[in-house]
Formats: C-alpha cells, sequence, structure tokens
C-alpha cells in the first residue's frame, strides 16, 4: 500500500511540476513593434508575487521614449494550462486613455501572439513579439 501511495504522490507532483514549466515559458524578453507608433522595443515577463506575471519595458530603439523603459504596462496575466494561453491580464498603454484587456498564446518556438482589446476580443489587435535569449543593451 506504501508504494502505491508513493507512486501516486510522484505522479501528483510530476503533474504539478509540469504544469507550472508551462505555465513559466512566458517568462522572458520579446522584441516588439508598436502596432500604432512602430516604436522598436524589448519587453520582459516575469512572475508577479500574487502568481500571476507582469510585463515592463526594458529597452527602447528611440532613445526618447527612453522614460518608459521600467514601466509596467502588463499585470494580471494567469496561465490556463487547458487552453494553454496567459489570460485576464489589463494592459496600460502609453499615450492611450483606458486599459485593454489581454491573452497570450506562443505560435510557434519563440513568437507569442499577443491579442489586446476592449469589452470582447472581437474588438481588438493581434500583434507577435519575438523571443529573445537576452536583454537588449
Amino acid at each position: 500500500m506504501k508504494k502505491y501511495i508513493i507512486i501516486l504522490l510522484s505522479i501528483f507532483c510530476a503533474i504539478n511540476i509540469s504544469a507550472q514549466e508551462n505555465a513559466d515559458k512566458i517568462i522572458g524578453y520579446y522584441y516588439s513593434i508598436d502596432p500604432f507608433s512602430g516604436e522598436e522595443s524589448q519587453n520582459e515577463i516575469y512572475p508577479a508575487k500574487d502568481g500571476t506575471y507582469e510585463g515592463r519595458v526594458v529597452w527602447v530603439k528611440n532613445k526618447k521614449f527612453q522614460n518608459q523603459v521600467n514601466l509596467v504596462f502588463l499585470k494580471g496575466l494567469k496561465f490556463n494550462e487547458k487552453e494553454n494561453e496567459w489570460q485576464n491580464g489589463v494592459l496600460v498603454y502609453p499615450g492611450k486613455s483606458g486599459t485593454f484587456k489581454t491573452y497570450m498564446s506562443f505560435d510557434g518556438k519563440n513568437r507569442l501572439k499577443v491579442r489586446g482589446y476592449w469589452g470582447v476580443s472581437l474588438f481588438g489587435k493581434t500583434i507577435y513579439w519575438t523571443k529573445e535569449e537576452k536583454l537588449r543593451e
């Protein structure tokens, strides 16, 4: 009986570790092009203290936007294992009033599909970010 309990606990732990690894796949640096201005930047997605994911600007190509570096523009993103996507995020867009809802999923190994919208997903825009290995200088 002890063997079965140990086996079941091992399987349960392995499933939980796998689910967390899938959720943490989003952590990292992403190159993006602003859909409104065409400006280039790099964003970092990282785990927040409450178990969700947040995003901040870490690099901008155009130095006149240097004041946006370290701006936390994404909060509340949660991983939905069944859908294999990160949902319920809130985006604050510099220069635009209000907030946008967002969800994200991978479209390939290093291509993150980012959907921002008002109210319902029909009223929004999809952009793609490219995952990068390290922080740009």
